[in-house]
């Protein structure tokens, strides 16, 4: 499995060179440019603009620039804000755990709403229990995440005052249990948005999986030996079950990275996602780039992870 991991990453290195290409292109294209965003007037002159984009560097070939943004990258630096005035490492450090815990959170509603939903779905199959919750979950996976924050925000963020719809933690909070409460107060809304699209897709995938493992032989020699019914669910339907699960988690991060970018804004939660839309309002290239190439490799770090962990799962997997 090491000699394995070690070609994937090597492997995977020119995805994210081209990923960091393409995006380096695509970002110089836009109209404008940073220069006409930092100076603000509505018609700034040339020679101010000549004069900026010389001190930034954006008057060079775009290939001398792509170079100098690479090798600045594999030595760690990742640029500096034009905007904001601090290191793109700076902002980061300050956004990226916010981010990862939004993550973190998502996931585990997705797993405590997912699970029982697929069993129930699958032991009420054709019953008018599992075609509604297949509709509910059809309707989630089709509703856009943007609006279903903004719904939740009206009922339970503005109408009922339930839970915050902005920030972090009370500025009041003190202490660790009260500032980590407050931290999840803040973040149910959010991470639920992004759960719930994952949990649409889970309860089905686990579902046909719960269905698919109550046919097996083990299964009936389990009932035949007269073991308990929710023996049988638990320990052998669903533990096997769950294999589909764990190599999903891996290939949602991606999509769990992009769609925390919305979900952020919707909440004007401060993590990567609100970052990286202040960016583009702003025309700020380096934060913008370095967030591209931080969900290239949290696409293929979750490519990779749902491998490893469906192996460590199933031992009947081998790799070559």
């Amino acid at each position: 499995m090491l000699i394995y991991t070690l070609k994937r990453i090597l492997q995977s290195i020119p995805v994210i060179i081209g990923v960091a290409i393409i995006g380096f292109i695509l970002l110089h294209l836009l109209p404008g440019g940073p220069a006409r965003a930092i100076i603000g007037t509505n018609h700034p002159s040339p020679a101010k603009i000549a004069a900026l984009n010389h001190q930034l560097g954006l008057d060079k070939p775009l290939v001398e620039q792509f170079l100098i943004w690479f090798f600045n990258l594999i030595r760690g630096h990742l640029g500096q804000s034009y905007v904001q005035n601090t290191s793109v490492a700076n902002l980061l450090a300050e956004n990226l755990p916010q981010t990862l815990w939004l993550i973190g959170l998502s996931l585990v509603i997705s797993l405590i709403l997912a699970i029982p939903v697929a069993i129930y779905q699958a032991t009420h199959r054709n019953r008018f229990g599992d075609h509604l919750l297949t509709a509910v979950n059809l309707f989630l996976f089709a509703m856009p995440s943007f609006w279903l924050g903004l719904l939740l925000i009206i009922w339970f963020g503005i109408d009922l005052r339930w839970f915050p719809v902005g920030g972090i933690v009370n500025s009041n909070a003190s202490g660790l249990f009260p500032v980590l409460l407050s931290r999840l107060h803040h973040m149910f809304l959010p991470a639920l948005v992004l759960a719930l699209g994952s949990v649409a897709g889970w309860s089905q995938y686990l579902r046909s999986s719960v269905l698919d493992a109550i046919t097996q032989d083990y299964v009936r020699t389990a009932r035949a030996k007269g073991v308990a019914e929710r023996v049988v669910l638990y320990k052998h339907i669903l533990r096997n079950s769950l294999i589909t699960v764990i190599s999903l988690i891996g290939l949602s991060l991606p999509a769990l990275v992009g769609g925390a970018v919305i979900i952020e804004n919707v909440f004007n939660y401060p993590g990567m996602g609100l970052l990286y839309v202040q960016s583009a309002e702003q025309y700020d290239f380096p934060p913008m780039l370095a967030l591209i190439v931080i969900i290239a490799v949290f696409t293929v770090a979750g490519n990779l992870l749902a491998d490893l962990l469906y192996a460590a799962a199933d031992p009947r997997v081998r790799f070559d």
